[in-house]
Parts: C-alpha cells; sequence; structure tokens
C-alpha cells in the first residue's frame, strides 16, 4: 500500500468526508486509488475503494507524481480549475478599487460569465458582484473604527459617493456607521437579565434586533461594550422579543428568524451564517465551517470568527467542537456549552421517536 502524504486535515476526518462524499472538502485533499491508477475528489459519486487501496493526497500535483491518473466521473483536475478561477476573480475583486465587471473576471479567468458565476457562488455563497459589495464594507467599516470622520471612511472604503455606501449598506450595518464610530452614540439599546436554566442571562436589543446575549454578565458589561449608548432596561416592544428569545434558548429550533442586529467583517457573516445553518443537535468543525464558506485554509480565521461572536445561542457557536471530537472552548465556559449541546441533542431524540 503507498503512503499518505501528509495533507491539512486529520486522516480521521478525511476519511469520513470521503464516505460521505462530502463536497465541502472538494480542493483540500484527493484519494488516490491504487488498484485502479486513479485519484478522486472526495465527493466522487464512485463505489468507494476498500481503505487498503486508498492513499490520501494532498493536491493533483502529489497524484500525478505517482502516475496516478484523474478520475473520469468526478473530474477532480475541473474542480482544482474552477478553484484557480474563483481565486484568481477574489484577488482581482480585492485589488481593484471599484466594481469590477463580470466581463471582465471571466476574461481574466478564460471562463464563461454564466460559468463563473455559478462556481464563484458554490465556493463563497456568494456572486462576484455580492463579494465585491461586502468588501467595500468591511472596508468602510475598517476605516470607520480607525477614524472620526464617517465620510472619509467612505471614500477610502472605495465608493464615489456616500449614498452609494448608505444604498448598499442599508439592512446590513444595524447601527448606523456614525454609531459606530461613537460607540453606539445616538442608539437605544433596551436590556434584561433573566434567569434560565443556563444561569443568568443577558439580553439587548436595538430596535433593529438582539445585538448581544450573554451569560453571567450585566448593565456595566453592557455598557462597555456601547460605551454611548443609551441603555434602558425593558420596554413593552423589547418584553416581547425577550420572551421569544428565551423560548428560543429553552427549547432550541422554535423561532429561527429572531431579528439580530450584529457588526461584523464580511468574512465573520459568513461564518454566523453558516453556524445557524447547523441544524440543532448537530455539531461541526472549525474545518468543516472554513470549507462551507470556501476558506478551507482559514480554520484559524474560522474560530476567530466564531468567538468574536455577540449573540450567544441565537448565532450557535457552541455547535462548534474540534475536529477530534472533543468539545473545545466556549466564551462562557464547558458547563454550559455542555448543557446547550446535551438539551439539543436530547430535543432531536425525543423528535427521531415515534
Amino acid at each position: 500500500m503507498t503512503q499518505d502524504i501528509a495533507i491539512s486535515i486529520d486522516r480521521e476526518e478525511a476519511m469520513d468526508a470521503f464516505a460521505r462524499r462530502d463536497r465541502r472538502y472538494d480542493g483540500r485533499f484527493v484519494v488516490g486509488v491504487t488498484t485502479t491508477g486513479i485519484y478522486c475528489r472526495p465527493s466522487c459519486p464512485a463505489r468507494r475503494p476498500k481503505p487498503e487501496n486508498m492513499v490520501l493526497l494532498p493536491d493533483i500535483a502529489a497524484a500525478r507524481e505517482l502516475g496516478l491518473r484523474a478520475c473520469k466521473r468526478c473530474l477532480p483536475d475541473d474542480t482544482m480549475r474552477d478553484g484557480n478561477a474563483v481565486r484568481s476573480a477574489i484577488a482581482a475583486i480585492r485589488a481593484a478599487q471599484a466594481p469590477v465587471p463580470m466581463a471582465d473576471l471571466a476574461a481574466l479567468t478564460g471562463y464563461s460569465p454564466d460559468h463563473l458565476q455559478r462556481i464563484f457562488r458554490r465556493s463563497t455563497g456568494m456572486s462576484p458582484a455580492e463579494f465585491g459589495r461586502a468588501l467595500r464594507l468591511e472596508h468602510a467599516r475598517a476605516a470607520m473604527d480607525a477614524q472620526d470622520s464617517v465620510t472619509e471612511a467612505i471614500f477610502k472604503a472605495g465608493y464615489e459617493a456616500p449614498s452609494r455606501f448608505y444604498a448598499e449598506a442599508n439592512g446590513r450595518l444595524g447601527m448606523s456607521p456614525s454609531a459606530w464610530v461613537r460607540g453606539g452614540a445616538g442608539v437605544t439599546i433596551r436590556w434584561a437579565v433573566v434567569d434560565t436554566y443556563l444561569g443568568p442571562m443577558l439580553v439587548a436589543a436595538t430596535d433593529k434586533g438582539v445585538c448581544r446575549l450573554s451569560f453571567a454578565e450585566g448593565r456595566e458589561d453592557l455598557q462597555a461594550r456601547f460605551p454611548h449608548a443609551e441603555l434602558l432596561e425593558g420596554g413593552f416592544e423589547f418584553t416581547q422579543l425577550l420572551a421569544r428569545v428565551v423560548a428560543e434558548v429553552e427549547a432550541p429550533g422554535s423561532d429561527p428568524d429572531i431579528p439580530l442586529d450584529v457588526k461584523g467583517t464580511a468574512f465573520q457573516e459568513r461564518i454566523w451564517a453558516e453556524l445557524r445553518r447547523i441544524p440543532v443537535g448537530e455539531t461541526r468543525s472549525y474545518a468543516d465551517l472554513a470549507a462551507a464558506v470556501g476558506r478551507p485554509a482559514a480554520v484559524r480565521a474560522a474560530g476567530g470568527a466564531n468567538g468574536a461572536n455577540n449573540v450567544a445561542v441565537l448565532i450557535p457557536c457552541h455547535r462548534v467542537i474540534r475536529a477530534d471530537g472533543s468539545i473545545g472552548g466556549y466564551a462562557y465556559g464547558l458547563d454550559i456549552k455542555r448543557a446547550l449541546l446535551e438539551k439539543e441533542r436530547d430535543g432531536r431524540d425525543d423528535t427521531d421517536r415515534p
């Protein structure tokens, strides 16, 4: 049997992904089959070979060095070409100071505009245009955090006019850009601390949605996060939202549409969106998250985005564990993380019973 060549993930995780035909791992490694002399991508639809006839390889180049040829069913070379095309398009979008026409990206990669659009969305979860808008918003946010002038930050991020920035930011920013710069100035945040089976839980919300959910925190902690916001305890409409939040914590998955008002970079927001797609009672690894957003090498960054989550439970960062199956860390302690996971597993088991 030919020996594996080092890949970026654990062998057991890779073997499991190959057994599941998991498309999220395509491009992260290839599988060589010594009896047939071919190499496949993890999602190959063909019948699985015996483990003793398999070799895990980091990429196509390593497979070719062993004299293996591409599988004609899963076409792993096409996957590699698609990945290179997406990376080239991303690099061009990042380098530009303005929107890049789809025709220019297609000419750069040698793909038709329609095909590039499809593989770009499949890889990143966004179209090239959406990726560019998210990137400009990310640059604007970073500039706002670094300087006092919102207008200067908007132009620095590559917008031709402030009106264009506000049009793209509508519905995504939550607090206004100027409020971010001034630590929540001009924003009213309503809050409460309630008792739950997990202990005291802080819930805070703007008029757009929940901006903070945490445990063992109070007004002083909230004030430190939003030092210039007006903090008001309770309120009729907030109480209604609070009841929904408590119900969701007590019965995970019962109300997935609770509005949120959270701030993050484009990458963080993609990770948070992926966290919300994890079914109740299931878990993912940091590598799974990175692969799901089209950045398989960004495992550490995925962990950072997970840790930057301001809205525990509603953005379920507790559903992320280590690749070896161990529970990993949690901002509010492992006891709370275990309790959340056990409650979700118990709820799923009850649902599955006849």
